[in-house]
């Protein structure tokens, strides 16, 4: 009798050991998701303070490079490492290029986000004559732009603009759709500073009208 109970004993020893007995096991598991959650959103937000974030197009200034619906990972490490509460770069490569689509804050109401190309280099003298943009005295070539209306318009600086002169550290921005764009044509430049990334991909897109999935637009890369 007392070789069976020892070995009744040890058994149930072994069971409370391995987290049979519920209360044991079942923290440890609650400590593991907890932990395993805690852990994602810590990468999540470093990911979308320093590496990438999604971005949605609301409006039509980027057609057709851009639709609206349009869903984009712009990637915040292509011209540096920023201070996650300033606008101080701690590590800065280089500035944007003359072409690339950027995602930066309006300047004259920093709570919104706006996307456009950079047309204009700190330094670069800037004009626009009869719809047609001339860097430095030389035309632009600009095979990704719309123009919905062919013929000038008088709307101050929208298709004739005087020469101006990007200072430095900043930049001039344009958006694609020409002649339905607000852009730097009338609120003027963008500081380096404010400037959160370079839009990299098309990983979503949706179409409003149609309600349905633009899905060849899905994986494109916004050049």
């Amino acid at each position: 009798m007392a070789l069976s109970f020892r070995n009744r004993e040890e058994k149930g020893s072994e069971r409370q050991e391995k987290g049979t007995f519920g209360k044991p096991g079942e923290k440890s598991l609650f400590r593991e998701l907890a932990e395993g959650l805690l852990t994602a959103i810590v990468v999540a937000l470093l990911l979308k303070t320093f590496v990438i974030q999604a971005f949605r197009i609301p409006s039509g200034s980027m057609i057709p490079t851009l639709e609206v619906g349009d869903q984009i990972l712009v990637s915040k490490f292509s011209y540096g490492i920023r201070s996650p509460l300033s606008d101080h770069y701690w590590v800065h490569f280089s500035g944007p290029r003359r072409g690339d689509v950027v995602v930066f804050r309006y300047p004259k109401d920093e709570s919104k986000d706006f996307i456009k190309r950079v047309i204009g280099l700190p330094g670069d003298r800037i004009e626009i004559r009869q719809k047609k943009v001339y860097v430095n005295g030389k035309p632009l070539t600009e095979p990704y732009v719309q123009y919905l209306q062919p013929f000038v318009t008088d709307e101050p600086t929208r298709d004739v603009m005087k020469a101006v002169v990007v200072p430095p550290g900043s930049y001039f921005v344009m958006g694609d759709n020409r002649d339905d764009s607000y852009d730097s044509r009338f609120w003027g430049f963008v500081t380096e500073n404010k400037i959160l990334g370079k839009a990299e991909i098309i990983y979503w897109s949706w179409n409003n009208v149609s309600h349905s999935v633009r899905f060849s637009r899905i994986g494109q890369k916004i050049r």
